[in-house]
């Protein structure tokens, strides 16, 4: 029998976690790189939505259809060229812009990263339909589902996946204090 799992975080009012509707924001503007979002994404909460599906109607007692049986199911996108992707979402009202009955079900981003690599599909859609769309895909995707099974080192060099130590830095003036959060390729595209 299949259960509801518990809330990731009890009393969560469905508000997006500031620092990546910020990083989103900034990504959208030209001023902040992909790596930005995922940094941001790492440890976030989603949306994941979930939608009744009809399996069975019948004809009522005043002659009109009616809903007989429906099933929760988790959809999926399918883009122009056939590949897959799961939805995501950084808050209530992201999610109610794309599908306003929609119930959502918390996860974290590597959390939904596992799941749809298990399902094998390309990609997570983060707010599909705005403010900000975002895609993880490829080796991003691959690392967050690795980190969430804890299997990281098992990827190998051709995944795309480059993992980097970060040593302590001594604060400074100048570019060489800044931070570099990750090293992963990732394009910006719009």
């Amino acid at each position: 029998m299949l259960t509801i799992p518990q809330p990731l975080v009890p009393g969560d009012d469905g508000t997006g976690d500031a620092a990546v509707t910020s990083a989103l924001a900034a990504f959208s503007a030209g001023t902040a790189e992909a790596t930005e979002v995922i940094a941001a994404l790492s440890g976030a909460r989603l949306l994941v939505p979930v939608v009744a599906l009809l399996t069975s109607s019948e004809v009522g007692e005043h002659g009109l259809r009616q809903e007989k049986e429906s099933e929760m199911a988790l959809p999926k996108l399918v883009g122009n060229d056939g590949r897959e992707a799961v939805l995501a979402f950084t808050g209530a009202e992201s999610l109610k812009l794309w599908r306003p009955d929609a119930r959502p079900i918390q996860a974290t981003t590597p959390q939904v990263c596992q799941a749809a690599a298990a399902e094998g599909v390309a990609a997570v859609v983060v707010d599909v339909a705005g403010p900000v769309p975002f895609v993880i895909e490829g080796g991003v995707l691959a690392a967050f589902a690795a980190v969430q099974s804890g299997t990281l080192d098992r990827l190998g060099p051709d995944s795309g996946v480059t993992v980097a130590r970060m040593a302590e830095q001594v604060p400074g003036p100048g570019p060489a204090s800044r931070r570099r959060r990750f090293g992963w390729p990732l394009r910006r595209r719009g």
